[in-house]
């Protein structure tokens, strides 16, 4: 991909050699010639930036072109800079032999190619090891470059060095790989191109596509092995210019091109192919160069805070159910699956001239050779088509071809894949009836096997959103917020991944639950249907899980699922969402919560499978969502809904219940009858109900510890629970006002993030308070220090110390890429769902003072709190509080209710509540 003037326009309005040149001579005569060349070359590079930069502006799709231009500009200030050094700093009268100087331009600059704050890598290169006149004008150049503010990568060694480090080292081998001839001694230019390709090249052409190949490998894991992460990286990430690059460098290595347009002539692209690779080249270095202007850096990510503002640079607008920055991340994915397709066809070709028999590049060989393969055919232990037109004779072959990779285990050919994404668009509506490839697509998406991996084949090749139009409306789709890791296509793929291996068994340690019930389900197919479906109306504008229930209600029939089996996958979508939000966001001890799950679940079956939809759906999200407490939540809430749904009422079992637990605990304490008997009369039932009973036994040993040290003030216990994934931090004082206000702020102040709060009250005015409790990393808080911290900050809190609000708002200044997501506090007061409390749901940006500035709030509303549910997804927080009035009664008053919305209102939107304002 090496530079070409012509595709730049107007150059001297980037830059005027000459002109600066004749300038240059001028004060290379004058008094401190070396800072005056500085400053009118800083100006030049200046001024050539703000033109280039316009011209992106004007075009801003033009990516190549102003790559090639900010390459041309760096060209011309280091022509410059070599020729005044060698003419005025540094002068030759008559140069030897030993005394000529070449500059290459190596790598990314080799190619001719350069964002704005991209590296400027320079080759100096001697006939023999520089020492003398060549030391020193490389010195001095180099200098100057620096004094402009150019971030240089540079290398000085003799022509027998650079070829001996190009032999040795594959990195320096690429970077001599895509080297031009810059500035300097021509005829050495010739010798190392010459050597270069005669010693270095010759007839290594294999270990360097493996080397490549091996390379590409590692950086697509480093960052993530999928080009659907939500934050890609342009440069470096699956499908990003890297790979353009990669495909570039194993070209020109293995046939010796000087230009992608050569790679048609040998075979490896066809005509439509390069339009697609210069299409997705000119995309993302468009991308880049916004990036990098925006950034102000050599920044590669493109990060939530700036895809919002790139989509403006390049002109997306919204559309109905889209936004503009959500078009543009589309445009930007699809550009990456482009850029995976070609590297496989690539590959298929590399094989045929490199890989011996049964090896290729990275793919297993086969182990055993299937007999029925209805037509197709296998081509070194691939999947091969017989012919080219084979797949438009018949297009359910289009899936067949799937289904019988799947079926036998096979790889499938690279030839093949392009031939399915070319014939993809014959899958018309009569294939998407054709019960012959209903039948087979369902049995990929069923498969005991590896579901997975050929959904996502026949997603890379289009076939999949032809097939089922619904699901081609969501390729591709970013979900723009900073909970979801994957686009929605993705993210349902990878959660049937989780769903295969679950049933298989592999994921027993993880999900124990899940893993036993899949065997107790009668409903496999449907569930499988549901997980593909759960998020395929998102981006319509309207509720995704209704619009999705209607999907399916219209697709599973045509899949052949029966009615019934369409009634559950319906359910399923449309309520998926249910048994999270109820884990997560209500009290699992109150009746009335478990009640009105069941009551909308109504069959053991349902729950089951709901159970199983929700554990993957939750972690195909992205990696570290997971955790022990989701786990545990969501194991409560099953079991609880389970027994409630086996016994059909909802208060049978509940005073036997109580009474087992409490003879475990019993059990457990070993105390005489009056010692045990104290402490049960000092809850209400609610306590037994509200806490697992290991914790139970925890809060009984510490209260007895307590009460017997006599005026002993509060008592605390800090216990890491690997299992919930948090720490468990148990406050033990007399009940006050504002105990859980001062506490939330010193566990925010110590560095901890609650995920959730238990407060208890004793019928002899003590407070028992049950925190858990994170640290930043999303892991229980086990570092001494911190622990040592918290203990301190929670105790005095206890005794009456008020936080220091203005040091908890201080470090709790939400980051630049939060701030990409306009969120708009809301305040939902529910008097309904519980026969006890009043239920206020509070949704906010998320922030360490966020929890401390609701409780503060409600403090001020005079409330009492008896629990609260803390859930954060990406940059949004829902904080779920269970509240009474002053005198332990639902808050009834349409008064005192509008007073607590407006104030909860206000904590939520950072404005800090009286009484934290008067105690800062």
């Amino acid at each position: 991909m090496p530079i070409r003037d012509t595709a730049i326009p107007n150059r001297r309005a980037i830059i005027d050699r000459r002109a600066l040149a004749d300038r240059l001579d001028a004060i290379g005569r004058e008094e401190g010639r070396r800072q005056k060349a500085v400053d009118l070359l800083k100006k030049a590079l200046a001024s050539g930036r703000a033109e280039i930069a316009r011209r992106l502006a004007e075009t801003p799709y033009a990516g190549t072109e102003i790559a090639a231009a900010y390459a041309f500009l760096t060209d011309q200030i280091l022509r410059l800079v070599h020729d005044f050094t060698v003419t005025h700093l540094h002068p030759l009268a008559n140069p030897t032999a030993a005394e000529r100087l070449l500059l290459l331009a190596v790598g990314g600059y080799g190619r001719g190619e350069m964002a704005l704050h991209s590296d400027v890598d320079i080759a100096f290169i001697t006939p023999w090891k520089p020492n003398g006149w060549p030391e020193q004008a490389i010195e001095s150049m180099l200098y100057m470059l620096w004094d402009l503010g150019l971030k240089i990568g540079h290398s000085s060694r003799s022509l027998d060095e650079t070829i001996g480090a190009a032999m040795k080292d594959h990195t320096v081998r690429t970077a001599i790989l895509e080297s031009r001839y810059l500035w300097g001694d021509e005829r050495l230019h010739d010798e190392v191109v010459a050597r270069f390709w005669r010693e270095v090249v010759g007839d290594k052409a294999g270990a360097f596509v493996n080397e490549k190949l091996e390379e590409r490998d590692a950086r697509h894991r480093k960052l993530g092995d999928s080009r659907y992460v939500v934050e890609p990286n342009v440069k470096d990430g699956k499908g990003g210019l890297r790979d353009l690059h990669t495909l570039y460098w194993i070209g020109k290595y293995a046939y010796r091109v000087t230009s992608v347009p050569d790679l048609v002539e040998k075979g490896l692209l066809t005509p439509d192919e390069l339009r697609r690779f210069q299409k997705a080249e000119r995309f993302l270095w468009a991308v880049r160069c916004h990036l990098h202007i925006l950034a102000g850096r050599p920044e590669e990510r493109l990060t939530f805070d700036v895809q919002r503002e790139i989509a403006e640079r390049m002109h997306y607008a919204n559309r109905p159910g889209r936004s503009a920055v959500e078009r543009f991340m589309q445009h930007y994915f699809l550009t990456a699956k482009a850029v995976g397709d070609l590297t496989g066809l690539f590959l298929a070709h590399l094989d045929e001239k490199f890989a011996q028999k049964e090896r290729r590049f990275g793919l297993p060989t086969l182990r055993r050779r299937p007999r029925k393969l209805e037509g197709f055919v296998l081509d070194k232990g691939r999947l091969a088509l017989p012919s080219d037109d084979f797949l438009g004779r018949d297009p359910v072959r289009l899936i067949q071809m799937f289904a019988l990779a799947d079926l036998h285990n096979l790889e499938i050919h690279p030839l093949a894949m392009r031939a399915a994404g070319r014939d993809a668009k014959l899958i018309d509506a009569a294939v998407r009836a054709d019960r012959r490839a209903n039948a087979l697509f369902l049995d990929v998406l069923t498969s005991p096997r590896d579901p997975e991996t050929v959904l996502r084949w026949m997603n890379e090749a289009g076939v999949f959103g032809r097939f089922v139009p619904d699901f081609g409306r969501v390729v591709a789709q970013m979900q723009f917020d900073m909970y979801h890791h994957y686009t929605v296509d993705e993210h349902s793929i990878r959660a049937i991944g989780l769903l295969s291996r679950i049933e298989k068994g592999e994921l027993k340690e993880d999900h124990p639950l899940s893993t036993g019930l899949f065997k107790r389900i009668s409903s496999r197919r449907a569930l499988y249907v549901a997980v593909l479906l759960h998020d395929i109306a998102k981006g319509r504008g309207g509720d995704h899980s209704i619009l999705g229930a209607e999907i399916a209600d219209h697709l599973c029939p045509r899949l052949g699922l029966d009615e019934a089996e369409t009634q559950t996958v319906a359910w399923l979508v449309r309520w998926h969402l249910l048994m999270s939000a109820t884990a997560f966001k209500r009290d699992l001890s109150d009746p009335e919560t478990i009640a009105d799950f069941a009551e909308r679940v109504k069959s053991p079956e349902r729950l089951r499978l709901l159970l199983m939809l929700t554990v993957v759906d939750i972690r195909a999200v992205g990696p570290g969502v997971w955790n022990g407490w989701k786990r545990q939540l969501l194991r409560t809430l099953f079991e609880s809904a389970e027994e409630l749904l086996r016994l059909g009422h909802k208060q049978k079992g509940r005073a036997e219940r109580i009474a087992a637990i409490q003879d475990d605990l019993a059990a457990r304490l070993r105390w005489d009858d009056s010692r045990f008997a104290r402490l049960t009369t000092r809850f209400a039932d609610s306590y037994w109900l509200a806490e697992p009973l290991d914790v139970v036994e925890r809060n009984a040993r510490l209260m007895d510890e307590a009460d017997r040290i006599p005026d002993g003030g509060p008592a605390l216990a800090l216990n890491a629970e690997e299992e919930r994934g948090a720490t468990l931090i148990t406050l033990y004082a007399k009940d006050q006002p504002g105990l859980f206000y001062r506490t939330a702020a010193a566990i925010s102040l110590g560095g901890g993030n609650i995920i959730d709060a238990r407060i208890h009250t004793t019928l002899d005015g003590m407070a028992l308070d049950n925190f858990l409790v994170q640290g930043a990393d999303g892991a229980p808080c086990c570092d001494r220090y911190q622990l040592e911290r918290l203990e301190k900050a929670v105790l005095a809190a206890a005794s009456g110390h008020e936080p220091e609000i203005a040091r908890l708002e201080a470090r709790a200044l939400p980051l630049p890429r939060a701030e990409a997501f306009p969120i708009q506090p809301a305040v939902f007061i529910d008097n309904e769902a519980s026969s006890r409390y009043t239920i206020v749901e509070v949704n906010a940006r998320d922030r360490a003072a966020l929890l401390s500035g609701l409780a503060g709030a409600i403090l001020q509303s005079k409330m009492s709190i008896h629990s609260a549910h803390i859930a954060t997804y990406g940059e949004r927080a829902v904080d779920v509080f269970y509240l009474t009035d002053a005198k332990g009664g639902k808050i009834e008053s349409p008064a005192k209710l509008k007073a607590l919305h407006k104030h909860l209102a206000a904590a939520a939107g950072g404005e800090r509540p009286i009484k934290a304002r008067n105690a800062a």
